[in-house]
């Protein structure tokens, strides 16, 4: 066990010491510099090379990522071009906004995709099932930027009953933020919640159908019994890495959303960063979403292992 843990740690690590690569290497070969992007028609002469000495520019490649990767593990990202900010003062207020909008989808999603899962297996081909299913399989089809839309539409413009754009500030608290985000959990959480309900759905009928679950059946265990005490246990220990991947997914989903409800996170914050050519924000953000990806699948393999039912019988027996 110790060992598995320990190998999924290291591969992790591995994949970000990759990830930091590529994304380095990435801004590197892209046309042009940071120098020239900010200074445009005044790159050249004096003030271009003041400005590669300032951003570090004029030292090579390697030395200048392992001065980067060095900042990173130390959370320091740098300077932003557009303001020349700290990234880290750029990033903090946008993190916390896109933390409140990516918390409440998953408070929300998780819970009813779960029930929803359940329901639909062990109402296999009936009633509810047909209508969560249809429902479901409808939500995931649906592109994020067309279900948002259509809610902005509908709510905002037809109904009128909830805001269509978000208007407060980057800085804004979270008491400014919650009313604000209701239309944007909505639209990710659809998706979301689509997704994982279809894979619960699966897994709870793949193990409905196991052989020792028909025995129970067959001993005469009560059936609401045999669903809970062997069922679901075995069931959502596989719904723990969908769990991750759909969090993760989610940051994509996240990116789209904003723009599209002009929502002050981090999604906003790649296009903008993108469109500004400041390219040591959009550096930043690569390695961020890429860290905050490899750790949450890493959390989930770490919780499969220790809670894998069969890992925990071969510790005993080497008791």
């Amino acid at each position: 066990m110790f060992f598995l843990v320990l190998k999924r740690i290291l591969l992790g690590l591995i994949t970000l010491f990759i990830v930091s690569l590529i994304t380095f290497s990435g801004v590197e070969v892209l046309p042009g510099d940071a120098c020239t992007t900010y200074l445009e028609r005044e790159a050249f002469g004096a003030a271009l090379e003041a400005c590669y000495e300032r951003l570090g520019l004029n030292t090579p490649a390697y030395e200048r990522y392992i001065y980067w990767a060095a900042g990173v593990l130390q959370g320091d990202f740098g300077y932003s071009l557009s303001g020349e900010m700290k990234i880290n003062d750029v990033l903090g207020p946008r993190v916390k906004n896109s933390l409140v909008l990516a918390s409440a989808s998953i408070l929300i999603g998780i819970p009813i995709a779960l029930l929803l899962g359940i329901i639909t297996a062990l109402w296999r081909d009936k009633l509810p099932d047909i209508i969560i299913s249809t429902v479901t399989i409808f939500s995931m089809t649906i592109p994020e930027f067309i279900s948002a839309t259509l809610l902005i539409l509908i709510v905002a413009i037809w109904l009128e009953w909830l805001p269509g754009i978000v208007i407060v500030p980057t800085g804004a608290s979270i008491s400014e933020l919650l009313p604000n985000i209701i239309l944007p959990v909505i639209a990710i959480s659809m998706i979301m919640t689509a997704h994982m309900a279809r894979m619960v759905r699966s897994s709870v009928i793949q193990v409905m159908a196991s052989d020792y679950v028909q025995m129970a059946i067959l001993k005469g265990v009560p059936y609401w019994k045999m669903v809970f005490k062997h069922v679901l246990p075995n069931a959502l220990l596989p719904a723990i890495n969908v769990v991750a991947l759909t969090i993760a997914w989610l940051l994509g989903g996240v990116v789209v959303t904003e723009v599209v409800f002009n929502y002050p996170g981090l999604g906003r914050l790649v296009i903008e960063s993108i469109s500004n050519r400041d390219l040591p924000v959009v550096q930043a953000l690569a390695i961020i979403l890429a860290s905050i990806y490899v750790i949450i699948n890493l959390i989930a393999d770490l919780m499969t292992l220790m809670l894998n039912p069969r890992l925990k019988s071969l510790q005993i027996k080497n008791k």
